[in-house]
This record gives C-alpha cells, sequence and structure tokens, in this order.
C-alpha cells in the first residue's frame, strides 16, 4: 500500500511543478505581450516622426530648388507640374 501512496504523492508534486511552471510561464508571457504592445506603439511612433521628417526634407528640396540650387530642379518642375495639373483638375470641376 505505501508503493501506491509513494506513487501519489511523486505524482502530486510533479503535479504542483508542473502547474507552478505554468503560472510562471502564464506570467512571463502577460509581460511579455505588454512590452510588445509597447513596442509596436514605440515603431509606430517611430514611423510617423520619420514620415514627417521625409515630409519637411522633400519640402526643403522643393525650396532650395526654388532659390536657385541645381540640385534638385527637376525634382521641383515636376512637383509644380503636378500641382498645376490638380489646380487644372479642380478648376475642370468646379466650371462644370
Amino acid at each position: 500500500m505505501s508503493k501506491i501512496e509513494d506513487i501519489v504523492d511523486s505524482l502530486e508534486n510533479k503535479i504542483s511543478k508542473v502547474l507552478h511552471k505554468q503560472e510562471v510561464l502564464r506570467q512571463t508571457n502577460a509581460k511579455l505581450s505588454e512590452e510588445l504592445v509597447k513596442y509596436q506603439q514605440e515603431v509606430i511612433r517611430h514611423q510617423e516622426e520619420l514620415s514627417t521628417w521625409i515630409d519637411k526634407y522633400e519640402s526643403l528640396k522643393v525650396a532650395n530648388a526654388m532659390l536657385g540650387s541645381d540640385d534638385n530642379k527637376r525634382d521641383t518642375k515636376l512637383k509644380i507640374n503636378t500641382l498645376i495639373r490638380e489646380i487644372d483638375h479642380c478648376i475642370a470641376q468646379l466650371s462644370e
């Protein structure tokens, strides 16, 4: 009979250890999930910031070209032509 009790005690100990490990892993998983959300938000913030800086850079390139810089004249001409086409399209829509 004591053999059965020893086996049951051993199983209880093993189950207890497994449940403890499961709880530790659950807590670790929750912590890692929170960190993941935090880092995802940080990545989104950095992407938005990068987009803002790219827009500022493009505006600066256009401004430099308009001031006489030869580096970005072609890009500036294309940008101006695009703006003129958009304005013409808006005028055409208003006159309909």
